[in-house]
């Protein structure tokens, strides 16, 4: 199956060089960013139940920071998982891709 055609946002984060994350900490940021992002989010949508003071361009800036704040944390999740349990990203990401398309959240061209 060919997947290259698909759109890629690439980004590079970097690794925390001051930091010695574990699996259990990096998890427990992982889900304090989200829970940041989601309530940015309600922000945005009004659903948050407060006033919000803030204009939709001032809300959609924070919904991009917790966003890379998310990305950050998931990609030291992943130097984790490679520098403490020896997983190969490269691969899981090859194997996340097959997923993608097999669910048809990827549309592949066979190869001919």
């Amino acid at each position: 199956m060919d997947y290259h055609l698909t759109v890629y946002k690439q980004i590079s984060f970097p690794k925390l060089n001051n930091l010695k994350p574990s699996l259990e900490s990096t998890c427990l940021k992982l889900m304090e960013e989200a829970g940041e992002l989601a309530q940015a989010v309600g922000k945005f949508r009004g659903l948050n139940g407060e006033k919000v003071d803030m204009n939709d361009k001032e809300v959609i800036e924070l919904i991009s920071r917790e966003l890379l704040d998310v990305a950050q944390v998931a990609v030291s999740m992943m130097f984790v998982l490679e520098d403490t349990y020896g997983i190969n990203i490269k691969e899981k990401l090859d194997q996340h891709i097959e997923k993608l398309i097999r669910k048809g959240y990827i549309k592949a061209e066979s190869s001919s």
